[in-house]
């Protein structure tokens, strides 16, 4: 293992680890074997030491194999975890001190929490987060923006966004669109943007027609932008996965080389 000083200082704020073994929920996809010293080496190869691992919807709140991956090197990486209501302080304790600074609600994915009230999952967790200075990230359409800028507002706790808040090409650009009102509340009120996760959002590759959006979003959120590759890109086969440059290119290609390089130098305020 290498000190954290040895490792280059770019961040990727978005990336999964699996295990093949691992025993995962069915109904949406069966992860390959991706092991965190797998993305370590090709994120190095790119200028990037740490990683917030993000706990993927098929391993529900079992998050032991994430909290196994930060202990290898301890103060290196993040995490970002999936929890349920009964989860002890105890517990929430050992999670922080592993490098864990924020919780996911996932309002997408087949097996994630679409069927759950986000308005009782938000009571539950907002406490809890806030007295251990954690974020709750949220992956969600932008259809649920509107309810997400009303559980955060005056709730003292930071907001995440991921995947560009579900923004799409194809969603109108007016000012008194409901998505726009609520993000510029959000933006607003302090929250983060994830610049990941672009074959998520009606794009494809090099995926010009997101960088429109990308741009406006990003004059909303100043300093508050943190990039993803979102590897190992579940939406794909293994043997098809899109080059890890590719996802970092629609960021360069929206805020220019040097605001995008010191956007990934960065060492994000969310993950201290």
């Amino acid at each position: 293992m290498s000190a954290v000083s040895d490792v280059p200082e770019g961040w990727d704020c978005h990336v999964h680890v699996f295990d093949a073994v691992a025993g995962a929920r069915g109904g949406h996809y069966q992860p390959a074997h991706h092991p965190l010293e797998r993305i370590e080496a090709l994120a190095a190869s790119h200028g990037v030491g740490h990683l917030v691992l993000v706990q993927p919807s098929v391993y529900g709140t079992d998050n032991t194999l994430l909290l196994h991956a930060l202990a290898r090197e301890p103060g290196r990486h993040r995490g970002v975890v999936v929890l349920d209501d009964a989860v002890s302080e105890a517990e929430l304790a050992v999670m922080d001190a592993h490098g864990v600074r924020g919780a996911r609600l996932n309002l997408v994915s087949p097996v994630g929490e679409g069927g759950a009230d986000p308005v009782q999952r938000f009571g539950v967790l907002r406490p809890r987060l806030r007295r251990l200075g954690w974020h709750l990230q949220w992956y969600a359409h932008a259809a649920h923006l509107p309810t997400i800028a009303a559980l955060h507002r005056d709730s003292g706790l930071t907001c995440v966004l991921d995947h560009l808040a579900g923004f799409t090409p194809s969603l109108p650009c007016e000012p008194d669109h409901p998505a726009w009102q609520a993000v510029d509340e959000l933006a607003a009120g302090g929250a983060w943007l994830k610049l990941s996760g672009w074959y998520r959002l009606a794009s494809t590759a090099p995926h010009a027609d997101l960088v429109p959006t990308i741009r406006r979003l990003a004059e909303r959120f100043g300093d508050r932008l943190v990039w993803g590759s979102d590897w190992p890109h579940t939406l794909f086969a293994p043997q098809d996965m899109p080059p890890y440059a590719a996802t970092w290119a629609p960021v360069v290609e929206s805020l220019g080389p040097e605001m995008a390089l010191a956007l990934r130098g960065r060492w994000p305020g969310i993950y201290r």
